[in-house]
């Protein structure tokens, strides 16, 4: 049956997630809204909604992604379905104070105005029920430094396409360390000429080679982190 002759409305609540997947998969932003909706009108709580429907959705997609089935522009299109599902969730979510896997403050660093894969990262981990502060492009050390100063994040993320730009990751790095905060944040690095020795060599966390990849770097030090604590009560 085509999509067109669905009425989403008719169906139960397991096979209406499984659809708003399959609707996520293919990029159908309209269908996505018109699933949210149905499921917050037959009293889901919004971070339900997000979690069974929105981020499963999306860790297939990056399923897919890493292992070459998807690429950038069906993720892209993916991911903005999930933005428009997240329009309607974020206020509802903020009203019911719903937990947050973490918080993430991310850019393209000084001199790099590229930022496809930038803003693949930032909807993929908002899409995994991360709060993302997206810096946007040529971001210098203080913008990055004032931006952790007033989000307190727990991960920073620097991307650059560019070799000459690359550097500045460890400007950013180093700028921590002499504030006395490097300690506190996870630093995940990317973009396509870097690699796993660059990121060290700059005193990186981790070096995530795309967007699917990002997110799960980024779950797996917040799992860590809580396990810390857990350990520490």
């Amino acid at each position: 049956m085509a999509d067109d002759d669905l009425d989403l409305s008719a169906l139960p609540d397991d096979d209406l997630v499984g659809q708003m997947h399959d609707d996520l998969y293919d990029g159908l932003k309209d269908e996505i809204e018109i699933g949210v909706r149905i499921l917050l009108d037959r009293g889901w709580t919004p971070y339900r909604v997000l979690t069974e429907a929105l981020v499963e959705g999306m860790r297939i997609v990056g399923v897919d992604f890493r292992d070459g089935i998807l690429f950038v522009p069906e993720v892209l299109l993916s991911a903005n379905a999930m933005k428009a599902g997240m329009a309607i969730l974020k206020p509802l979510l903020a009203e019911t104070g719903a937990p947050k896997t973490g918080k993430m403050v991310i850019g393209t660093v000084k001199g790099d105005i590229h930022d496809i894969g930038k803003n693949l990262v930032a909807m993929m981990m908002e899409g995994a029920g991360f709060e993302v502060v997206d810096l946007g492009v040529n971001t210098d050390v203080d913008r990055y430094l004032a931006a952790i100063d007033e989000h307190q994040p727990d991960i920073l993320g620097m991307s650059a396409l560019l070799t000459t730009t690359m550097p500045y990751m460890k400007v950013v790095i180093d700028a921590l360390a002499s504030k006395g905060i490097r300690e506190q944040i996870v630093v995940l690095v990317g973009g396509a000429p870097l690699n796993e020795e660059f990121a060290a060599s700059v005193g990186a966390d981790a070096y995530c080679r795309d967007a699917a990849v990002a997110v799960e770097t980024a779950k797996a030090f917040m799992q860590r982190r809580a396990n810390r604590r857990d350990a520490a009560d």
